[in-house]
C-alpha cells in the first residue's frame, strides 16, 4: 500500500500515466488523485511495486465496488502504469497478483479493469492474468 514517503514517486509515475493516456497535464488533479489514494477517500487503494533500488517502477489504484447482480463486491483497478524503462520487469504482474490476492482477502469476487482497445503491451500482460469480457464501456455526462 502507498505510504506517505511514496509520494514524490508515485506523482511521477502517474503523472507518466495521464501522458500515456494524453490527457491533460494537470497537476490539481495529480495532487487530488494523490490525496484520495493516501487517505483512502473514496475507497481507493494504492500500490506501488519498487526495484531493486528501491525506486518505484510502477503504479495501481484500486477500489472497492458493489455487485447487485451477485449480491458480491467486486475490486475495480482504475490505474495501473509501468514506467517505460521499467516495462517487461514483472512489476505490472506483480501489481495484478497483489491486487488479486487483496481481493481475495477482501472477500471479492472479480479484480475488473478497463484498458485501450489499441493498448497491446498491456493487453499481452492482462491476457495472462485475466479473461478480456465481451462487454462494452459507456460514459454519460451528468446533467447540469
Amino acid at each position: 500500500m502507498v505510504e506517505p514517503r511514496d509520494e514524490a514517486e508515485w506523482v511521477r509515475l502517474y503523472s507518466g500515466y495521464r501522458a500515456f493516456y494524453t490527457l491533460p497535464d494537470d497537476p490539481n488533479a495529480v495532487a487530488s488523485t494523490w490525496q484520495w489514494v493516501r487517505d483512502g477517500a473514496h475507497g481507493l487503494v494504492g500500490l506501488v511495486a519498487v526495484d531493486d533500488n528501491d525506486r518505484a517502477v510502477a503504479l495501481a489504484n484500486m477500489r472497492w465496488f458493489a455487485r447487485p447482480s451477485s449480491a458480491t463486491l467486486g475490486l475495480y483497478l482504475d490505474d495501473l502504469f509501468t514506467s517505460p524503462d521499467s516495462r517487461g520487469s514483472g512489476a505490472a504482474s506483480a501489481l495484478l497478483d497483489h491486487a488479486a490476492d487483496y481481493a481475495s482477502k477482501g472477500g471479492a469476487s472479480v479484480v475488473r479493469w478497463i484498458t485501450a482497445a489499441d493498448n497491446a503491451a498491456a493487453r499481452s500482460v492482462y491476457d495472462a492474468h485475466a479473461v478480456a469480457t465481451p462487454w462494452i464501456t459507456y460514459d454519460m455526462k451528468p446533467t447540469a
